[in-house]
């Protein structure tokens, strides 16, 4: 495949972000180009970081986008320890509660006696290699996409994890390519990370605080892979199912069961 630059900026966002108070990362990733020509509606596929420090005015623009079905990707200790302030009635939640850690795994990767900015990026990809292939990740990614084509008129879905970009990512990419996204285009919404999570920014501050918590002092560029996300790992992810599986499409028919048909109850129902 075509590799695409870390460091590319894909700055136009077209009104996909939606700034919340309490919540990173929340945007629309529908008005893509798919298959046929036609675009992924808007208004019905959203992505976002977890929900737990969401304001009562995050809640309000929430009710309005009318989410019936949410992938939550977060393994079960995140989930308790990060709680969840969304009222979630009606909602039909995905969730796994296999994957259990007692830390979790970057920090125990960053409490490690030293590590600089290559070992950060490559533990990252290594992460991304073995994702799309975690049981846990599989059953709600299996559960993600059959929930979509039932979803009726005016009604949407959101997927998330902890941060809202490496798993998340992941399984954003994978319905795109199952709408017939380029993947180009894949490539420029998930590296669209940077801009909605405010990555610049935050930066320094969020290396501040892991180095206060892990007692470490490491440069900021070690925390770039934890707080904002690269090219290189959502390469890793594709390289690793074209590896195991042969190709995208393979994987998604016989790991994920969304074959031809499933493909096409979708495509009807999500593009425009």
């Amino acid at each position: 495949m075509s590799a695409i630059s870390p460091q590319a900026d894909f700055g136009d966002d077209q009104g996909r972000i939606k700034p919340l108070e309490g919540v990173r990362n929340f945007r629309d990733f529908g008005g893509y180009e798919g298959a046929g020509g036609r675009k992924v509606r808007r208004g019905i596929l959203y992505r976002s970081g977890q929900f737990g420090d969401v304001s009562k005015a995050d809640i309000n623009l929430l009710e309005t986008l009318n989410i019936t079905v949410q992938a939550d990707l977060r393994r079960p200790d995140e989930r308790e320890r990060h709680g969840h302030r969304w009222p979630v009635d009606g909602v039909n939640v995905l969730s796994s509660d296999k994957g259990r850690e007692t830390d979790a795994p970057h920090v125990n990767f960053l409490n490690r006696v030293s590590v600089n900015a290559d070992d950060a990026r490559d533990w990252m990809s290594d992460y991304y290699r073995a994702a799309p292939y975690k049981e846990q990740h599989v059953d709600i990614f299996r559960d993600w996409f059959a929930a979509l084509s039932p979803l009726e008129s005016g009604q949407s879905a959101v997927v998330n994890c902890a941060a809202g970009k490496d798993r998340t990512g992941i399984l954003c990419a994978l319905t795109h390519h199952v709408l017939g996204v380029d993947r180009a285009t894949i490539f420029e919404d998930y590296l669209l990370t940077n801009k909605a999570a405010n990555v610049e920014t935050r930066l320094p501050e969020m290396a501040r605080m892991f180095n206060q918590h892990i007692g470490k002092d490491y440069p900021d560029a070690v925390y770039h892979p934890f707080v904002g996300v690269s090219a290189v790992f959502l390469e890793a992810a594709y390289d690793s199912i074209e590896r195991q599986s042969g190709s995208l499409d393979v994987y998604l028919a016989n790991t994920l069961g969304i074959g031809a048909v499933e493909r096409d109850a979708m495509r009807a129902r999500l593009l425009a």
